[in-house]
């Protein structure tokens, strides 16, 4: 039988089978769904799958992850699919990739390596690509597996599609690393121009909003319900991997920075989470983050710990003492896909989301859409001041400039005439209001 190195070349619809090993170490999640997400993220890039299966794994194999007896139906079932690809829904180690080769003379591709080439493929920024790079080469630095040099001629990608690229399987380790610190050196640059950025918003002062949230939960289809833009929104994982950032208005509030930005998945690869950093420094930065949650999907709770667990990394939450104190980012949940539930699950959900303070939507119908903006207004003005002003009846400009750049509660004629206006500002909208009408506090 000829090895896999010289059978035909794998491309896009390329028959696959998906395999999964069951260690036994994640009981919050449901198998059907794992192998769903799995086979979601083989389509993702052009894939034929056609077969998914999962093994109970006892014990991980240092050779091959798998049994002996499993690696063998691998094997019988990449015979009966005729498939030329092996998606292991896994990490595998160098040495369990090649050995998983030669048994089921098949290309193997793990998970890591699987999103690795799906954010090759959908980066569509310079830094974006840098990103990717970065993270592949960190990747690859172990796996200079010169049999994928056959595909080098179909694209410059960077997985098993287009192949790392001639010079990254020709080059040794010492070049590779060369490579890595010159991009790490460019990505200092986009995290400089990214402070520079998020700096000169600070001075504006317009309040941030970064959506957060695991892939295909729907961010961007509530991104362009609230801001009338037209982000690439589809029910296919990882959609979209580049930020995008749109001004909104907001009840009360006269304008806020709303950011998209990229979804996360489960055993999301370290690599992508060092690479991207600089791009999700934006969350780090935000007034608010709104964790966007798929709240139809079996998955729904483990989904939200591994989006927390990516926030935890990046430095997001704080420390637990910092958790504990009311510190840390401040984030609302936005439970998604409603539409996609029955009266009797809504009804609980409804319950539930008052005593959680989360909000209840369907981006896709545009239902609870106006709640969620209440309810962002409230959260973003809970901790802002209050100041009482009093102004002149004449002064219908200072009035309407409070009603728009601040949450006004009451605003009521006094005994000498002028009026009481109860306001939260906050500190910069509250001087930027003094500098611009003067105004007298009440007791002042």
């Amino acid at each position: 039988m000829s090895t896999f190195s010289e059978r035909e070349e794998v491309t896009r619809g390329a028959r696959a089978i998906v395999v999964h090993a069951d260690l036994g170490n994640r009981h919050d999640r449901d198998l059907d769904a794992r192998l769903e997400e799995a086979s979601g993220l083989a389509r993702a890039i052009g894939l034929d799958v056609r077969e998914t299966k999962a093994f109970r794994v006892r014990q991980s194999r240092p050779a091959t992850l798998f049994g002996s007896g499993q690696t063998d139906e691998i094997a019988t079932l990449v015979l009966q699919e005729e498939a030329e690809l092996v998606v292991v829904d896994n990490a595998l180690t160098p040495v369990q990739q090649s050995n998983l080769e030669k048994l089921t003379q098949a290309k193997v591709i793990d998970r890591t390596g699987l999103i690795l080439e799906i954010f090759g493929e959908r980066a569509a920024t310079a830094e974006g690509r840098l990103q990717v790079e970065l993270a592949h080469l960190d990747y690859q630095a172990g796996r200079l597996v010169r049999s994928w040099t056959h595909l080098e001629r179909q694209r410059g990608g960077f997985g098993f599609l287009g192949g790392p690229g001639e010079t990254q399987i020709e080059a040794d380790r010492r070049m590779i690393r060369d490579r890595m610190a010159r991009i790490r050196r460019e990505l200092d640059q986009v995290t400089r121009t990214r402070a520079l950025h998020r700096e000169r918003r600070r001075r504006a002062p317009w309040p941030v909003i970064a959506l957060v949230g695991y892939t295909n939960a729907g961010k961007s289809t509530l991104f362009n319900r609230l801001t009338g833009a037209d982000v690439t929104a589809q029910d296919m994982l990882f959609a979209t991997l580049d930020p995008t950032m749109r001004a909104i208005r907001l009840p009360g509030i006269d304008k806020a920075i709303l950011s998209d930005t990229v979804g996360f998945v489960s055993d999301l690869p370290t690599q992508l989470i060092a690479a991207f950093r600089a791009t999700l420094e934006e969350v780090v930065a935000a007034d608010l983050i709104l964790h966007v949650r798929d709240i139809a999907h079996p998955d729904s709770e483990a989904q939200r710990d591994d989006v927390l667990g990516v926030l935890g990394e990046l430095g997001v939450l704080g420390d637990e003492a910092a958790m504990e104190a009311g510190e840390g980012a401040p984030i609302m949940e936005i439970w998604n896909k409603i539409d996609l539930l029955d009266a009797d699950a809504r009804a609980f959900l409804a319950e539930r989301a008052e005593r959680e303070e989360a909000v209840l939507v369907s981006a896709a119908s545009g239902e609870g859409v106006e709640e969620l903006a209440l309810a962002v207004r409230d959260r973003l003005l809970r901790d802002l001041a209050r100041h009482q002003i009093l102004l002149d009846p004449t002064d219908g400009a200072a009035l309407a400039w409070l009603h728009e750049h601040g949450d006004v509660a009451t605003n009521e004629a006094v005994e000498d005439g002028r009026i009481a206006v109860d306001v939260r500002l906050s500190g910069a909208e509250y001087a930027r209001f003094r500098s611009r009408f003067g105004g007298t506090e009440e007791g002042a």
